[in-house]
């Protein structure tokens, strides 16, 4: 078997902390068989496109460190980002942990860092083809659109490319329904290839303004955007409303209350202003509550 291409960059990323790589990187790759991304203990192979070409990014727990290793022409610019998308520029400093079920998660799970993607785009097209269906449906949509093109990124582990704006324009409507993806949902995605440069972007705005931004693509409305802000740009505060399950299991989780509304789960939500994504991550972590779908005629 011949030997792995020696990276184009490599760099060690410091720790400073309690830090779960695994769980803090959990939500980076699109399900389980993303061909895009791959994900397994203390390892995270990652296939993306930068301004300088495309690149594939290994980060693994390795001692002490981070270590972050890059194939591809876009391999600097990606190390340049990696402490990001790892989450060790996350800064939980004004989390204050409240007494209760909430403080002892936060004690238990102090190592959860929120990544924050570079890849904005990225992002967002998964978070759009998982509007109003299931996300086992919305990641095999994913895998046959990705798959069908196969474009092959560089060096190890022979990850594909995600698709390129100019990738989702030029997809014929038969295409994506072929794929599951509805007119609606198609729409969207090409609004967001329209808008990508400015989506790409969001990654050096504060949160006020990224979300804007991703509310001025047409067809991305609160539960979009929200979930976007979180998973994807690692915002402390992100709170998806309009999610079919969320509001009943944070209701549930937080007060023992079936059938909570988006108006309950954010007032129960309210005294972690601030850092109320960084509650809901928590409870996602214990297996307290799941994202669901937005349900339909919701973003």
């Amino acid at each position: 078997m011949p030997l792995a291409p020696a990276p184009d960059a490599e760099r060690a990323l410091a720790v400073e902390g309690p830090y779960d790589f695994d769980e803090s990187l959990r939500f980076v790759p699109f399900g389980v068989y993303d061909p895009t991304c791959r994900r397994g203990p203390g390892k995270l192979w990652k296939a993306a496109r930068t301004p300088e070409g495309p690149v594939t990014l290994r980060l693994a727990r390795e001692g002490g460190v981070v270590s972050a290793r890059a194939w591809g022409s876009g391999a600097e610019w990606a190390l340049d980002r990696a402490e990001a998308l790892a989450g060790l520029r996350d800064d939980a400093a004004g989390f204050v942990v409240p007494p209760g079920p909430i403080g002892t998660l936060a004690r238990r799970r102090r190592g959860i860092r929120l990544a924050r993607s570079p890849w904005v785009f990225d992002g967002l097209t998964e978070y759009v083809l998982q509007q109003r269906v299931t996300f086992r449906d919305a990641a095999r949509a994913h895998r046959r659109l990705v798959g069908g093109l196969a474009a092959a990124a560089p060096g190890p582990p022979g990850l594909l490319l995600p698709l390129a704006p100019s990738d989702w324009l030029g997809l014929s409507d038969a295409s994506l329904r072929r794929a599951g993806v509805d007119a609606q949902r198609a729409r969207t995605l090409r609004a967001a290839a329209r808008a990508a440069r400015r989506l790409g972007a969001t990654f050096g705005l504060d949160p006020p303004k990224a979300c804007l931004v991703l509310g001025a693509v047409p067809g991305c409305g609160p539960w979009t955007v929200q979930i976007t802000m979180g998973f994807v740009l690692g915002d402390p505060d992100a709170v998806p409303v309009g999610d079919l399950h969320l509001p009943h299991e944070v209701g549930w989780a937080l007060a023992g209350e079936p059938g909570a509304d988006d108006a309950r789960m954010l007032e129960l939500l309210e005294p972690h202003r601030g850092h109320r994504f960084r509650v809901l991550r928590l409870l996602l972590a214990a297996g307290r509550i799941h994202l669901g779908r937005a349900p339909s005629g919701s973003r």
